[in-house]
């Protein structure tokens, strides 16, 4: 009961929720980067909400399915195939033995999910099965995924069915992002010029883009005195800004402590316009208070409630 790597893509990992609990000894989280995505493609194919899945960056990979087993993809659009027919992206599908899924380029966004029900079944490293390939510690080995691989399933923990979510709950990623941010911690070591200036500017993605973090391009941010500061607790999507004045936003595998002034963090529920966001895609800033910031995360919750009543009446 395993899945095949015929093609592992461009860069393809098992993630999981992350690795909570353990920064405090300088291990970092991991975690799938967009995750409304992966909550969603595991409710698609019965499974609960944190189960391992294969994210997929930029290219998808080909697979090889070895029983019968329900399947399911979420995030960007990869043109997914099954044995040459196209799968609707944000879809549950049945696969047969020998079936081989094929993922392209990213049509839109930058990372798809792969689930399957009853998940990958790798072993559990510090509470979780999420890969964090610069410790080398997590999914299959520690690393991506190469051809020849297999990768092992758990058994089925809930109903499934082929099924498409409704378009209301699929995200659409575009080249223009607005993403929402809390001011701080140390916005006060910089001038209000440049405070006005990162929020009213226009930023975009650099090829310096992944797991650990997004360097942005755009115009300067100056500081009161030194962007050095005592090194202190970096938060997924913490915004440092080094010396030469470009943001560079923190996410998944980013280190859990840094000695640069972070002008503020981005709100959790927008960390996945980050995880869809490519090289040239544009950013505007927009700063939020901490009242929006709860309620907007509330609202992702609330989402994803519905979406797993919706699918459990379906199934």
């Amino acid at each position: 009961m395993s899945v095949f790597v015929i093609d592992p893509g461009a860069f393809t990992t098992v993630q999981d929720e992350g690795r909570w609990g353990y920064q405090a000894a300088g291990m970092p989280v991991a975690g799938a980067m967009d995750r409304y995505a992966h909550a969603v493609a595991n409710l698609l194919c019965g499974n609960p909400r944190g189960l391992a899945v294969l994210e997929m960056t930029l290219k998808g990979g080909t697979f090889r399915f070895t029983e019968d087993r329900h399947s399911a993809i979420a995030g960007a659009d990869m043109g997914a195939s099954l044995d040459g027919e196209p799968i609707p992206n944000w879809s549950c599908f049945r696969a047969r033995a020998g079936s081989i899924v094929h993922f392209d380029f990213a049509r839109e966004g930058c990372r798809a999910y792969l689930a399957i029900e009853g998940g990958f079944d790798l072993p559990i490293v510090l509470g979780s099965r999420s890969t964090h390939t610069r410790s080398r510690l997590g999914g299959l080995e520690g690393r991506a995924l190469r051809s020849g691989d297999r990768i092992e399933w758990g058994a089925a923990q809930g109903p499934a069915t082929p099924r498409r979510l409704f378009a209301q709950f699929a995200p659409r990623h575009g080249d223009e992002l607005v993403v929402r941010v809390l001011p701080g911690p140390q916005d006060d070591l910089f001038v209000d010029e440049a405070i006005a200036l990162f929020f009213s500017a226009i930023y975009e993605v650099t090829n310096e883009a992944d797991r650990m973090g997004y360097r942005l391009e755009g115009p300067a941010l100056a500081h009161r005195g030194r962007a050095d500061i005592v090194s202190d607790a970096i938060a997924p999507g913490s915004i440092q800004v080094p010396a030469h004045g470009r943001p560079i936003v923190m996410l998944s595998d980013r280190q859990t402590t840094g000695g640069y002034a972070k002008i503020g963090t981005v709100i959790g529920p927008d960390l996945r316009l980050f995880a869809q966001a490519k090289a040239k895609d544009r950013i505007r800033f927009a700063r939020v208070g901490d009242e929006e910031a709860v309620a907007v995360l509330r609202d992702e919750r609330a989402r994803l409630d519905l979406v797993e009543a919706i699918l459990r009446e379906e199934s």
